[in-house]
């Protein structure tokens, strides 16, 4: 199957050179030089008002020839946990292959996951990480997995199949969690609230991440695909997390009373 490009255009532009010079203007290499991170955290608003955040956190790892993207669904379409099928996903910078090694492996150690295009039809949150993975790494081949579950046993299980099927595929493999934080607060509280939630992730601590979410109101959209992330990389032998940038588009539009918050981190 070929996913076409759902927010090309509107997120970032789709024209082809002029987004090369975008995303080479927001991916500032890093001092400290690249880490090989597990997983990262990675907004998915408009590159506008997170792609600044997202470039850095980009800059700072080394992107594998294998990524494995899990972000929200926000439209509740499809089923609950989506793999994208075998094929591409088209990009205004070209094609990026489906792992279909890799695909097949999820499939077979998480039995909640399903293979399911229509959860990925228009979602945005996935689409907008693969600029940023392929301009760094051209040769990359990806899986895509979308998920609305919220309760911990159904994270904690997909995490731990996921990691299952990492070390069964036994090549390196960095996982994508997408997601923006706090929504339309105002930036005193959005940056209070995801002071809270940040704890949580860099504890490695997705259980903890849920729990203050639900308790504290705090609009993680991608609260769930970081969850199990945290799970799978922690089987995966990850015991260190850093906040590699954080920012709101009030930052941007100049707006503080309604903002949304952004975070970059890593875990290795």
């Amino acid at each position: 199957m070929k996913r076409q490009p759902a927010v090309a255009g509107q997120f970032y532009t789709d024209n082809p050179s002029r987004l090369e010079k975008e995303l080479a203007s927001l991916i500032i290499p890093a001092p400290k030089g690249q880490t090989k991170a597990k997983g990262i955290v990675s907004p998915h608003a408009g590159y506008i008002y997170s792609g600044a955040v997202a470039g850095q956190v980009f800059a700072a790892i080394e992107i594998p020839p294998t990524v494995l993207i899990i972000g929200p669904n926000h439209h509740e379409a499809g089923v609950p946990a989506a793999l994208y099928p075998d094929g591409e996903w088209i990009t205004p910078l070209g094609s990026v292959a489906i792992n279909s090694k890799l695909n097949m492996l999820i499939l077979k150690h998480v039995p909640l996951i399903k293979s399911d295009s229509l959860a990925h039809q228009s979602e945005h949150s996935l689409e907008v990480q693969v600029p940023f993975i392929h301009h760094l790494r051209p040769d990359v081949t990806i899986s895509a997995l979308c998920v609305g579950y919220g309760d911990f046993a159904a994270v904690k299980q997909i995490g731990e199949g996921l990691a299952a099927a990492l070390q069964d595929y036994g090549g390196e493999v960095l996982i994508v969690a997408s997601s923006d934080m706090t929504h339309y607060e105002s930036a005193e509280s959005a940056q209070r609230k995801d002071e809270l939630a940040l704890a949580r992730v860099l504890a490695l601590d997705p259980e903890g991440l849920l729990q203050i979410c639900r308790t504290e109101r705090i609009t993680m959209c991608g609260v769930v695909p970081t969850a199990i992330m945290l799970v799978t990389a922690r089987e995966l032998g990850a015991n260190q997390a850093s906040l590699i940038s954080y920012a709101t588009s009030g930052d941007v539009t100049g707006d503080n009373s309604q903002v949304v918050g952004y975070a970059g981190l890593m875990v290795w």
